[in-house]
């Protein structure tokens, strides 16, 4: 008796998960894409990538910002943008995942993602109505994406060959001796069965039986659930399109946005003869030691801390200064009559209140700009009026104090850096410069407008964080050579390095070994009093492991302090060191 095959399970099988994150993550792809395309075409900082970064940065903790910058420096917005695309692919391959099973939970998915998109770009700065364009034109793309592909990566859960039930006669399961009757005759020449030498029982006689059908399952050819290869072409044609639109929209949108680079406004720039040209560079301005900051700090070698994910490419035909509020008259510039003012060139250095003890967040550059005292005083501030609150193009905000505007030193509107035009990253068309006071209360770049006001008025993006409301400079100093961890040979070695105090003059350096005594290093001379100085000791060293150790002392008299303080809310403190080991001469 033959016996029946166990039939196969013939239910849908629901689609692998790796399909569904594969739907998920291209379906955010064409959304991102699109709306590239779409913030090239209307405004670049309404992309919602962009758009979420911002307000991740403006929702970040200080303390978490301080981390960011102390860990990846001006790399810092790469990581930030690298994890928000991370983040983004790993909701992304979830809502594929939810998709493939119901659509509807990942269009709603989808529609969480787009809200929030709305909400970051809506509340930018300056945003318009322009603002909401791409992120919908996205959600739209990523809704007509997803829902192709999870139509094709359904077909993928039918199963390779649906079984069905067919009768299959005996004859095509038997063997074939089983098909030969017993009671044929024998074939010629072979002899007849003999009978039994004792007759026994008579076996009892089967009754007889219908011709047995055994019931198995064979593949059917028809059956339109068969042909899993086919829908799986189809599932990597439909990927295969979705990739292409989203990189299609990604260049796309890349190159409209490029167009709208300003390299060649500003490589065509020339800039007229200052009225007042920086004071020249005194002899032994510069030590030239090896591993030594040159007392020029080359624009590309210029540390960059601000808040911006994408640069603004402000075109200084377009560009206009506002300056406005408690004043007598409002005054309105545009770029070509901000180059008709006196110009005046200096040497100024900028520090970041960022900057950790002994930290690269500080350089020193020849800056050429307008006077910005002299703009302020053509608007006549009123009386009671204590700061200027300074808004750059992308919304960014300083307040800076207006008396240390008034007070006689170089704040500066610049409109060039070392002997260039601004670097884009560093403010172009113009920036703020003021000497003696933290960047983020007196650099402001990419600056559009002033408002004269009071503190007690309005508070700068930094100050609602929890910083100082006036941030001057701690003097400070930092040991370049030898480096930290280093190791130099026994006999007399230069320990070198720069110090600064800002509007107020350094006076001396000094440098101890081991918490031993102090030893007063030599100063390098310096145009005026608004740069670093560098110094130079020379160490009789010693084999074996060794602390150094630097302070600096102010015009004012006052000595850096040895009291450990980290950067916010007003800035570093302590002594710069470097730890170094002596081999034998």
């Amino acid at each position: 008796m033959t016996s029946a095959s166990a039939p196969a399970d013939d239910r849908p099988r629901a689609p692998h998960t790796l399909a569904g994150a594969v739907v998920g993550v291209l379906a955010a792809a064409v959304a991102i894409g699109a709306a590239q395309l779409a913030a090239g075409l209307t405004v670049p900082q309404s992309s919602p990538v962009l758009a979420v970064g911002q307000a991740a940065i403006d929702l970040t903790p200080p303390p978490l910002k301080d981390f960011a910058i102390s860990t990846f420096g001006s790399n810092d917005k790469t990581v930030l943008l690298g994890g928000i695309l991370v983040v983004l692919a790993l909701y992304a391959a979830v809502i594929g995942m939810l998709a493939v099973r119901r659509l509807a939970f990942g269009m709603w998915g989808l529609a969480l993602f787009a809200f929030i998109g709305l909400v970051a770009a809506l509340t930018r700065p300056n945003s318009t109505v322009e603002y909401v364009v791409p992120t919908l034109a996205g959600a739209a793309a990523g809704a007509f994406a997803l829902s192709r592909l999870t139509r094709a990566a359904a077909r993928l859960g039918t199963p390779a060959a649906v079984p069905s039930r067919r009768p299959v006669p005996p004859e095509v399961l038997a063997p074939p001796e089983a098909l030969t009757p017993p009671d044929l005759p024998a074939s010629p020449g072979e002899p007849e069965a003999e009978p039994a030498d004792h007759a026994g029982p008579a076996p009892l006689e089967e009754p007889a039986q219908a011709p047995a059908y055994s019931f198995t399952y064979l593949p059917n050819p028809d059956d339109p659930g068969s042909a899993r290869g086919p829908a799986r072409r189809r599932f990597l044609v439909a990927s295969g399109i979705a990739a292409a639109a989203a990189a299609a929209g990604t260049l796309a949108g890349r190159e409209l946005i490029t167009r709208r680079d300003v390299s060649q406004a500003r490589a065509a720039l020339r800039f007229p003869r200052p009225a007042v040209p920086a004071p020249p560079l005194p002899a032994g301005s510069d030590l030239k030691i090896p591993g030594l900051s040159s007392f020029i700090t080359p624009n590309g070698s210029f540390y960059r801390v601000d808040t911006a994910l994408f640069l603004p490419q402000v075109d200084p035909a377009t560009w206009q200064l506002r300056i406005h509020g408690m004043v007598q008259r409002e005054v309105t510039i545009s770029f070509a009559e901000l180059l008709k003012r006196p110009l005046i060139e200096d040497y100024v250095t900028l520090t970041c209140v960022s900057d950790p003890v002994g930290g690269p967040y500080v350089g020193n550059a020849k800056w050429l700009g307008a006077s910005l005292a002299a703009l302020i005083r053509q608007a006549r501030p009123l009386a009671g009026a204590s700061q200027l609150l300074c808004t750059s193009v992308d919304g960014f905000t300083s307040g800076t104090p207006l008396q240390v505007v008034l007070d006689g030193r170089d704040a500066l509107l610049a409109v060039a850096m070392n002997g260039t035009a601004l670097p884009v990253e560093h403010g172009f068309p113009a920036r703020m410069v003021t000497p003696g006071l933290y960047g983020y209360v007196s650099a402001t770049k990419w600056v559009t407008d002033i408002e004269v006001t009071t503190f007690a008025a309005a508070s700068a993006y930094w100050v609602q964080r929890g910083w100082s409301q006036q941030a001057p400079i701690k003097t400070e100093s930092r040991i370049d050579v030898p480096a930290d961890g280093a190791t130099i040979r026994a006999g007399t070695t230069p320990v070198a390095g720069v110090a600064w105090a800002q509007h107020k003059g350094l006076a001396a350096v000094e440098v101890r070994v081991d918490r031993g005594p102090w030893h007063e290093a030599r100063l390098a001379a310096v145009p005026d009093i608004d740069t670093w100085r560098q110094w130079v000791w020379e160490w009789p060293a010693t084999p074996g492991g060794h602390l150094l150790e630097a302070r600096a002392t102010d015009q004012t008299g006052y000595t850096q302090t040895a009291v450990q303080a980290q950067p916010p809310p007003d800035g570093a403190s302590g002594y710069p060191s470097a730890t170094v080991t002596v081999s034998g001469s």
